[in-house]
């Protein structure tokens, strides 16, 4: 008996206690990847409804006056307005689930302590799945409605789960320059290290 309790005194505290920094970490990337993941399926699926139930199709409505409306539409291609013809839905749903596997290999090789690839990961995976949510159940493709511009010069029609794409995309590629910034950083370091005095 006093062997077992020694050995209790023994463990270490990396393996007791939660709030260490590696478990931290861990519990980050948890968070990174369920609420960004939740709040846009749950904000994306709201407001294409809310479009559906309120709106005509083709309807504009002025928010802030021609500079943002909101305008029903549908689009069976890829985030805004990209189209290749009649089998744009079954191609960009076929497209988007490879997008998704892709993710989640680049995902599963993410350290946890790089919170902003997790993040930005999150972000692309969370209007992937609010997309292919709408190829799957609507054949006329996914609804779009968030429409800006001046007059005739209009950026494509987009929604929020494009939204969510955009920003992720463009954080994984911040991520993706941070990590080759430390890389040469620690590269130059080693080569001045080893470098005869």
């Amino acid at each position: 008996m006093p062997e077992a309790a020694g050995h209790v005194d023994d463990a270490t505290p990396e393996q007791e206690s939660p709030g260490l920094p590696g478990n931290g970490d861990r519990a980050a990337r948890l968070w990174l990847t369920l609420v960004p993941i939740v709040v846009i399926l749950a904000l994306d699926v709201a407001t294409k409804a809310w479009v559906m139930n309120t709106f005509e199709l083709y309807e504009r409505t002025p928010v802030i006056g021609d500079f943002f409306r909101l305008t029903y539409t549908h689009n069976p291609g890829a985030a805004f307005g990209l189209n290749i013809g009649e089998h744009s839905r079954v191609f960009f749903l076929v497209l988007s689930l490879i997008a998704l596997g892709v993710l989640g290999v680049l995902y599963r090789g993410t350290p946890s302590s790089d919170r902003l690839r997790v993040l930005a990961i999150s972000l692309v995976a969370a209007g992937a799945l609010g997309n292919i949510w709408d190829r799957i159940r609507l054949e006329a493709g996914v609804v779009d409605f968030l429409d800006f511009g001046i007059g005739t010069s209009r950026f494509p029609i987009f929604n929020v789960a494009d939204s969510a794409v955009t920003v992720g995309a463009v954080l994984l590629l911040i991520s993706f320059w941070l990590e080759g910034r430390r890389e040469r950083e620690m590269a130059a370091a080693a080569a001045e290290a080893a470098a005869p005095e």
